[in-house]
């Protein structure tokens, strides 16, 4: 049984990455997926838990399961929240605030000044939010598929290098900022120079393949003038201001009131929909609708949240076997620096979530063995928070935009994964020389 798991983990995955060639979409086969290794918990319980009593036994993969689910629902509200209000925005033109100062045409120019601006940016809302918010504005500024993707990849490296030196940027380094691993100033300092290596080297690299200007995307006059007729230019502002103010506001509600930050962000949507409700009560019906929320959750991208779903339950599964816990162990055991263990740690978490493997790794080691602001913590904080742009669904930036622009598995594989790679190890490399 312990085999079965990994051969249906396997399967799965190659079925959510083969998803264009197998014409199987991959929600579907991330959902099944994670039923499956459920199923397969249950059938070998006597196995897994074989120092438990059946029913035991039972109880604690329930127990488990809700355990475990509560965890992805934080994730899955708070991605419905996030996108919810960055459609908002959208929807009344806020991003138009953004993208008419950016007169930048020449593709080397922009994707530089785009990642600088996402790298940032998720420092200080976060990297799944960011990526969210910057995906608004290249659908806005790029019209060619091709460099759509392209740019929207390196964004992806972006909002996870951002993500990783600061101490809200990433659910990783909140879990070891909450759980007394990392102070947030030492963090800050020690990692910031190796994520924005991290960034660079692929920037440097691209440079020399991106020519030419990109094809900005041109709005028809009679589209202009609807959208005009639609939304003031004072409710524009004034819902782009107050959306970026409620994503900004999460961190600050975290703190303020130790909830997690599902419940800032449905506070500020449910701020937002309480404030359009006021300023569209008095237009036509038909106007009202099409600048509601309620309009608008029929917009999100909902087979998005259901593979997050899934590939979530399958990584769960796998933790509640015990399959993480042995990983870590072997690392341990294996390897003696704690750079080869953190980098591998790092570059598994493309594959597996990052969460689980630092919750092992938090397991494994104790301040005693290793203190507050040691090295391990911070290159545990930089691995797992980069280490994720490696594949596109290893990291909820990188699955938020390949589901935000059908973005295929094979060919981030072919054009970013490499990229990805080298800054990723440039980082590791400069985090070394510094210390």
């Amino acid at each position: 049984m312990y085999l079965a798991i990994i051969i249906f983990f396997i399967i799965g995955y190659l079925a959510i990455a083969l998803e264009h060639q197998i014409k199987i979409n991959k929600t579907a086969s991330a959902l099944l997926t994670g039923v499956i290794l459920w199923v397969l918990l249950v059938l070998g319980r006597s196995t897994f838990f074989s120092s438990m009593a059946d029913t035991e036994a039972l109880n604690f993969i329930s127990e488990s399961l809700l355990e475990h689910i509560g965890d992805i629902s934080e994730i899955l509200f708070f991605l419905l929240g996030a996108m919810t209000i960055v459609e908002l925005i959208d929807a009344h033109e806020g991003f138009s605030i953004i993208t008419d100062k950016i007169k930048i045409t020449s593709r080397v120019k922009l994707i530089w000044v785009l990642c600088f601006i996402t790298f940032f940016l998720s420092a200080a809302l976060d990297n799944l939010t960011t990526a969210i918010v910057m995906s608004a504005l290249l659908k806005k500024i790029i019209k060619d598929k091709n460099d759509l993707w392209i740019f929207a990849g390196m964004i992806i490296i972006a909002a996870n290098a951002g993500g990783a030196w600061s101490p809200i940027g990433d659910v990783t380094t909140i879990m070891l900022w909450i759980g007394g691993q990392i102070t947030a100033s030492n963090i800050i300092f020690q990692i910031l120079v190796p994520s924005m290596v991290n960034l660079i080297v692929p920037l440097l690299f691209l440079s020399f393949k991106l020519k030419g200007n990109i094809a900005s995307i041109a709005i028809s006059e009679g589209e202009h003038h609807k959208k005009k007729h639609l939304v003031s230019k004072f409710e524009k502002r004034l819902i782009f201001s107050v959306g970026i103010g409620a994503l900004l506001f999460v961190p600050i509600f975290k703190s303020i009131t130790h909830l997690p930050p599902f419940m800032g962000i449905l506070f500020g949507l449910s701020i937002m929909w309480i404030l359009t409700e006021i300023l569209h009560r008095n237009k036509v019906e038909t106007y009202k609708h099409s600048l509601s929320i309620i309009n608008i959750l029929q917009r999100i991208d909902t087979p998005s949240i259901l593979f997050f779903l899934g590939i979530l339950m399958a990584v769960a599964a796998l933790q509640s076997g015990g399959y993480l816990l042995q990983l870590a162990t072997v690392l341990d055991k294996t390897f003696d620096s704690i750079y080869i263990i953190n980098t591998l740690i790092g570059g598994l978490s493309s594959v597996i979530d990052n969460v689980p493997m630092v919750a092992g790794a938090m397991g494994m080691y104790s301040l005693k063995v290793y203190p507050v602001d040691s090295a391990f913590w911070e290159l545990l904080a930089y691995a797992a928070g980069t280490g994720g742009s490696i594949l596109i669904i290893g990291s909820a930036a990188g699955v938020a935009i390949m589901g935000i622009f059908k973005i295929d598995f094979i060919w981030y594989m072919k054009k970013i994964t490499l990229l990805a790679i080298l800054g990723y190890l440039a980082g590791i490399a400069t985090y070394m020389l510094l210390n």
